[in-house]
Order: C-alpha cells, then structure tokens, then sequence
C-alpha cells in the first residue's frame, strides 16, 4: 500500500511538471520548469515565501504579487497571489501578467545597451559626457575653481554628482511635454551636487542622460535599440516600452493619480518618463513579465548568451555585474546593485557576489551568481494610491529563496 502511495504521488507530481510545460507553451514561455528537489531547491521551505505572501495580501501591504524563482536556469516556482487590480474593478492577479518594473530600466536597457556599444568599440566608459554633449557642464570646486568631467562610468555607478530627479511640474510648464530635449539641457546645466566618482547618490537623471548618450550613438530610440539587440533577439514577447493596446487587459495597474478616475495601466508610472520622455526612457518605462525577466536574468548568469544568441561578451558581463576598481566603497557595479543602502531586497543569506535591483512600483530581481539562483518579485504596491510598502517584504522573500538552496 506505502508503493502504491509512493508511485501515485510521483505520477502525480510528473503530470504536475508535463502541465508546467503546457503552460510555457501557452505563455511563450523560453526557460524550462525544473523538479525543485531535482536542482537542489527545498520546497517546503519555498512555501513559507508562499505565506510570507499571501500574508502580505491580507494585511493590504499589496494588492498582489507574481513570484518566480530559478535555479540553473530552470523554473522551480512559479505563483500568482492576490490582485492586479483593486480600484475601480477587481481582477485577479496572473502569473503572465504585464508589470512596469519601473527602475529596473536602469539595469536591464540603459546599462546593458552602453555595454553593447562598449563590445562594439562605439565608446568607453571613461569619455566624458561632453564627448557627446558639449554644453554638459564639469563639477566645479568652488574654492580652487577646478573642473572634474563628468564620465560615463559615473553615471552607471551613480557617483555624477547629479541630483535625484527633477521638477517635472516646473519643466512642463517651461518647455511643454514631452520634451527631451529639453530636459537634458536642464540636466547638462543643473548644479552639481558632489565632485564626481566621490559620493554615491542615485539619480534618474544619470540613466537619462546615458539614454541620450546611446541614441546619439546608434542613431536610434532607447525603445528600438534596446528591442532589436536585447529584447528580439531573446525572444522576449512580453518586453517593451509602451504595451500594445492589445495587451492592456494582462498590465497591471499602478496608481490612480489626482484627479483621475482610472488608475495608470500599460503607461509608465514615472512622472519624469512619462511627461517629459513620452515613455521612452533610460530612467523608468519598461514592461515586462516575471517569465522575461527569468530569460534575461539566465543570459547574464550565462554570461551574455542565452539559446546561442550572444547579446553581450563576457567580459562586458563581468563588468557589469561586478564593483569597478576604484568604485567598491559605493557598492553599485554598472547598473546592478551589490551592497549599497539601496540593496536591502537581496536579504541576508545571498552571496557576497549577489546582485539586483529594484523598482519604484513594487518590482524587484535578485541574481546569485553562486548558485545560479534568480528571485523575481512582482508586486503592484503603487495601486492604487501609491500607499503600499514592500521593503520588508523583498528581504523576507530573499531570506527563505536562499535559506531554501541546499547545495
């Protein structure tokens, strides 16, 4: 009778895994699901993540949440909780659904699109900005009135010198929207704020200013260049700037902003991308899945490659998700974060080598390198009046993630 229990229980769980690629089919979904035990993955412990959660919903922290983990570049879970919309109907939340990862821009297009012009040898990461803006004005000390350039590498590791953000409302006013141009000629002028490659102090503003620097570049939109030499070639359906209206019912909502009736959907909840970069933007204004986002997480542990299609060397791999010499105090390597102040979604019990980053409207993505293990976090915690909090919530998850890798 115990082999009789024995053998229906793993028929069970074989039909459970033949299910789960049904589905990636359904989802155009690239990475396999995998057996948890299989790629060393506890799952008994996972499901505390799963409470964790589902807790999280019930208190109202968050709407809803997608949650994905990998393990050698195979999915072991793979869940929906709660909703993606609240206000002003309620709909449930699904595993293939549209998020704005919002500052996961900054790594994912901006960062990895100066890196494909670095392996193309179209620039370094040492030119000044004013290579290619000459009105880009240097840090200047005001008692020895001597000037420092401000460099590529400052703006990816967010050591410029330029302030957080922006005023929108007084920009708009100024210059009308949207109106790039424009902003960055606010940004080649604004006051400085430290003597660069010194402080760190995250700024949209940088990964504005590195968008334009690619366009001057390729010659093309941020949304294009990144869709043609990333997204395409990865076979990423659900990735983009500005969602199809055909896609609008899989986006999740973010927040419903003054004086508005509907809650923001399939349009970038960023107040600087949205208005003044018309959603284009190196700052904030990608889409995507969690099951993307596990694809473009396999190709950076698989250094560059994924289904052998190269989108970067190696080595510009190795430089993207590690500290620069000289930069390790910061803790940001070009894009990703390590270790800063702002790394508090990676937990406690990753590897030193460990690298993410997270977005304003709930998002975040982890990476270990060391055990291949990618953790994806989707929740939608701006909707619908931007009052949700997740801070606690990403170090939770990471801690069970990791607790759970047993090998």
């Amino acid at each position: 009778m115990f082999k009789l229990v024995l053998i229906m229980t793993r028929i069970f769980y074989l039909c459970s895994i033949s299910l789960a690629f049904i589905l990636n089919t359904v989802y155009g979904q690239a990475l396999p699901a995998g057996e948890p035990q299989k790629l060393g993955i506890d799952q008994a412990r996972l499901e505390h993540a799963d409470e964790i959660i589902k807790t999280a919903v019930e208190n109202k922290e968050i709407p809803g949440a997608v949650f994905l983990i990998t393990r050698h570049h195979k999915i072991v879970w793979r869940k929906a909780f709660g909703y993606k919309e609240i206000l002003p109907r309620q709909r449930k939340m699904k595993a293939d659904d549209i998020f704005d990862l919002a500052s996961l821009t900054k790594p994912m297009v901006a960062a990895a699109s100066i890196m494909i012009l670095v392996d193309r040898g179209k620039l370094r990461l040492l030119d000044k900005v004013s290579r290619y803006f000459p009105d880009f004005i240097p840090w200047l000390d005001d008692s020895s009135k001597h000037k420092t350039d401000i460099r590529l590498i400052h703006l990816l590791t967010h050591t410029s010198g330029l302030p957080p953000y922006a005023p929108v409302k007084k920009l708009e006013e100024k210059y009308g929207a949207p109106a790039p141009d424009s902003l960055l000629k606010y940004i080649a002028a604004v006051k400085r704020h430290h003597k660069p490659g010194t402080y760190f102090k995250y700024s949209c503003l940088n990964f504005i200013t590195l968008q334009r620097v690619v366009e001057k570049v390729s010659g093309q939109p941020l949304a294009d260049f990144s869709w043609e030499n990333i997204f395409k070639p990865l076979n990423l359906k659900d990735t983009f700037f500005k969602p199809a209206e055909e896609l609008l019912d899989r986006c999740v909502p973010t927040e419903i902003l003054k004086n508005e009736d509907k809650p923001l959907i399939g349009k970038v909840h960023d107040p600087l991308a949205r208005i003044m970069m018309d959603c284009n933007s190196g700052n904030a204004g990608l889409f995507s899945t969690a099951d993307d986002m596990a694809v473009y997480a396999s190709m950076l542990l698989n250094g560059g490659e994924f289904n052998d299609t190269r989108i970067l060397s190696k080595a510009a791999v190795r430089a993207l998700i590690s500290l620069p010499q000289g930069y390790e105090e910061f803790g940001r390597s070009l894009g990703w974060d390590l270790n800063s102040a702002y790394s508090s979604n990676q937990g406690d019990l990753f590897s030193k080598d460990t690298f993410g980053h997270t977005g304003y409207t709930g998002t975040s993505m982890i990476i270990d390198p060391q055990t291949e293990t990618v953790v994806i976090l989707l929740t939608n915690r701006a909707h619908p009046h931007d009052k949700g909090s997740v801070v606690r919530l990403r170090s939770l998850i990471a801690n069970v993630a990791a607790g759970a890798v047993l090998d």
